[in-house]
């Protein structure tokens, strides 16, 4: 089954937890424009609280614990027996972190809205406003579902198999860095940014497209695949879009703002 929903299957779909993951780095709070307008029913996931521990030396979006991660989906109405549907506002940037989240923790059925609120809204559905009451859900958070890096793990990774940068080619290349304070890549990764993953719509490129986008930067059968990106949200969307071209990859969470809070860590540019 893809991970992938369209508008016309969610509209058709009964029975679903649909969670809006609207972010955006730096804000404004996601939250507000949900108010302004979500999908019917959907109720709001903020992904700094929700979807991540608090930012230290692990990253600036670790992993949260099983525990909190549990208490929040049961407050958001997620339970195990029901599928979830997650979506932001086009890209899927920041819903892939909540499909990524949702399947480490042990959830069987996420689906992501493909193109986000604007393709519902582009096919003329409806909107609600304000927020939205949902029942309190009996989701069983058990880790493990996805696979994982640590530093370590990542950096074997990048000399034994594929590790994927997920940041933009620029950063990757350590010409700029906005966020962190160190700039580069880790030694032996390959840059492959995420906004080659989706159409200039949001909406993911088709299967036989990303299986030969990814075979060519190295994911190949046989080949182990790791992914990172700043701090493990944009590289949810790479692990996303490789698990739609049909190759597994685990993913780096805690990410370059985790391997620079080590200043021995080896640093790589160009």
């Amino acid at each position: 089954m893809s991970p992938l929903i369209t508008p016309s299957e969610l509209s058709a779909l009964t029975g679903a937890t649909i969670l809006d993951v609207r972010w955006k780095l730096g804000g404004p709070p996601g939250v507000d424009s949900y108010r302004e307008g979500h999908i019917p029913g959907a109720v709001f996931c903020d992904l700094n609280a929700d979807l991540a521990a608090p930012a230290g030396e692990e990253g600036r979006h670790p992993l949260p614990s099983a525990e909190h991660f549990q208490e929040a989906m049961r407050r958001l109405g997620v339970s195990g027996s029901r599928t979830v549907v997650v979506y932001d506002e086009a890209d899927s940037t920041a819903a892939a972190r909540a499909w990524w989240t949702l399947r480490h923790f042990g959830h069987p059925d996420v689906r992501v809205l493909d193109g986000g609120l604007r393709a519902w809204t582009a096919e003329g559905l409806p909107l609600a406003e304000g927020d939205q009451e949902t029942a309190q859900g009996d989701f069983t958070a058990r880790p493990g579902g996805m696979p994982v890096l640590d530093a370590d793990q990542a950096a074997e990774l990048a000399k034994d198999g594929v590790l994927l940068d997920a940041r933009a080619a620029e950063r990757y290349r350590g010409e700029v860095e906005p966020i962190d304070p160190v700039a580069g890549h880790i030694p032996g990764a390959v840059s492959a940014p995420t906004g080659e993953n989706v159409d200039p719509s949001g909406r993911f490129h088709l299967p036989d497209f990303l299986r030969e986008r990814f075979n060519t930067l190295g994911a190949v059968p046989g080949v182990r695949v790791g992914a990172y990106c700043g701090s493990g949200v944009t590289a949810a969307h790479e692990v996303l879009a490789l698990d739609v071209a049909g190759i597994p990859a685990a993913l780096y969470v805690g990410s370059w703002s985790n391997w620079v809070a080590d200043p021995a860590r080896p640093v790589a540019t160009g």
